[in-house]
């Protein structure tokens, strides 16, 4: 078969699973999740010799820092997977609850009930740790999931896919509910985006240029978010030692992260205290700073004057833009500007700023006095998550178990007709 012949067959065989899945019971796709995690503690090994092969030929590739960093399977992202495996088993089943039930004054009683989306199609980059994560979210939601990661994770999304097979099988499910096509031919996602005949929803996970030709070719709705580009606002009076921990925690644990901090905004009264310390804390450890003209002489050696781009750039590495505001309404000017709708923070005492910032600012996450790599399934209780949407439309935010699912309308009669 051709390429776009086997697509269509991986879609045909999704459909015909995504039925069986979503008659199954809570505790067959629960059975599933926990078979997994003990799969994938016991191939620990496989998994690792699977994802050298990836990172070999990344290595051959040259292969930027961020990439290989999201390729890597290391013991604490495998650990992460398997508990995450364990956490979403453990979550109430969200197949067939019926929500707002009331009863009409004709007797009739009209309620909400929670089905799967159908089959969900996953696109891509680096991250195999996104295989399991969108994969077991999709099984406990009762959705088939085709998984098409990046070529560089080949190997290693193989092998994943391989291990949930054998869960799926071990629990009585459809093998078919999770694919992987076995092509890493970029056509494949071409022909994929086609199938709205099969494919319910597709969710793009990655750079934004990757999120921007998903989204231009899909034939079906988009689950999406273009970039990351996190602001913190420091207020006037902020509490100094907790802002500067939570800054450096939201630029450096995870640079290459869709919630790492891209701009820090300073209020011009706590700009003479914070900034120095900040760049005491953070610069010595390599991150530099874009700074405006106020800011600039305050970061001393680590900063360089900030040019018009990088407000609203996505840096992915250890550079930061610091910009001085006059207060709270300019903070929130400047986010709506050159925000991207993803994770927004306010470090403030004030408690009245806090709930205008929280109410005002437009993100699928807003932050007061904590930072923003809060903005995850699992930091979030949703035990993982398959992706963060900033398109509003159905989900705004870590989509997780509930976020996979929709809702039909129900209706319990007595013989009633229409007048």
């Amino acid at each position: 078969m051709d390429i776009r012949e086997q697509m269509v067959e991986m879609g045909k065989r999704a459909k015909a699973a995504s039925r069986k899945l979503s008659a199954s019971s809570g505790k067959a796709r629960q059975d599933a999740l926990l078979i997994l995690a003990d799969l994938l503690e016991s191939e620990a090994p496989a998994i690792g010799e699977a994802n050298r092969l990836d990172l070999d030929a990344a290595a051959e590739r040259g292969l930027d820092k961020a990439r290989v960093q999201r390729l890597t399977i290391s013991e604490k992202v495998l650990n992460s997977m398997i508990k995450g495996c364990r956490d979403v088993a453990a979550m109430a089943d969200p197949v067939g609850e019926i929500e707002s039930m009331v009863k009409r004054p004709n007797g009739m009683l009209v309620g909400r009930m929670r089905v799967p989306l159908g089959v969900v199609a996953m696109i891509y980059e680096s991250r195999p740790n996104a295989t399991v994560d969108a994969g077991i979210l999709c099984l406990k939601a009762g959705n088939a999931v085709i998984l098409r990661g990046g070529s560089e994770a080949f190997h290693s999304n193989t092998c994943l896919a391989g291990l949930m097979h054998r869960a799926l099988e071990q629990a009585g499910l459809p093998r078919d509910a999770v694919q992987v096509p076995s092509t890493t031919d970029r056509e494949a996602v071409t022909e994929l985006l086609k199938l709205e005949e099969y494919i319910d929803v597709v969710i793009p996970r990655g750079g934004e240029g990757l999120i921007r030709a998903v989204t231009s070719q899909a034939t079906m709705p988009v689950l999406k978010h273009y970039k990351g580009v996190c602001h913190i606002f420091a207020d006037a009076g902020c509490d100094v030692a907790k802002a500067v921990p939570i800054v450096e925690n939201a630029k450096m644990q995870y640079p290459s992260g869709c919630n790492a901090l891209e701009c820090l905004l300073v209020h011009k009264d706590a700009a003479g205290e914070l900034l120095p310390r900040v760049a005491e804390a953070i610069g010595p450890k390599g991150v530099k700073f874009k700074a405006c003209p106020g800011s600039l002489p305050l970061l001393g050696k680590y900063a360089e004057p900030a040019v018009d781009a990088d407000w609203g750039f996505e840096f992915l590495d250890l550079v930061l833009a610091v910009k001085i505001v006059d207060g709270l309404d300019e903070a929130m000017d400047h986010i709506a500007r050159y925000g991207s709708n993803h994770t927004e923070a306010i470090l403030s005492e004030d408690y009245a700023h806090c709930m205008r910032f929280i109410r005002e600012v437009d993100a699928s996450l807003v932050v007061a006095n904590a930072t923003t790599r809060f903005n995850d399934g699992a930091q979030l209780g949703l035990g993982a998550e398959i992706g963060i949407s900033t398109s509003k439309l159905h989900a705004y935010g870590p989509m997780g178990i509930k976020e996979l699912t929709s809702a039909k309308f129900v209706l319990l009669g007595e013989g009633q007709i229409r007048e």
